[in-house]
């Protein structure tokens, strides 16, 4: 099982990125994925997640409005699609997986619920 984030890079304020978590080993609808930033010195946030299979999604209040997660099965990616970036956007992002069956319902994007971990792919928003 293996989670690879890419599509990070330099942006200007108001601009956009959309990340992409790619995997390997499983089918990431089969799990909840997660998408989480940590910016140095800070802890690691939860963004937004996808729920397996019947794909609700949810935001953290920080993103809401600005932030968009998609899926495409075929692909076995996950998109995370950011508009309207701020500064305090920049940090490294992450992508997760929770495969865990015993987790129903919509997901939540709970760092410590997620056991598979992609490489971190950096954002910075700078003028």
């Amino acid at each position: 099982v293996q989670l690879q984030a890419f599509g990070g890079g330099s942006v200007q304020p108001g601009g956009s990125l959309r990340l992409s978590c790619a995997a390997s080993g499983f089918a990431l609808d089969s799990a909840h994925i997660g998408w989480f930033r940590q910016a140095p010195g800070k802890v690691r946030e939860g963004l937004s997640c996808f729920t397996r299979n019947n794909g609700g999604t949810k935001y953290a209040d920080s993103v809401k409005g600005r932030f968009t997660i998609s899926r495409d099965k075929a692909k076995n990616i996950v998109y995370l699609e950011m508009n309207n970036l701020k500064p305090e956007d920049t940090a490294v992002y992450y992508c997760a997986a929770d495969r865990a069956a015993f987790r129903t319902g919509i997901c939540r994007a709970i760092p410590r619920f997620y056991e598979y971990w992609g490489q971190g792919t950096l954002v910075t928003v700078s003028s």
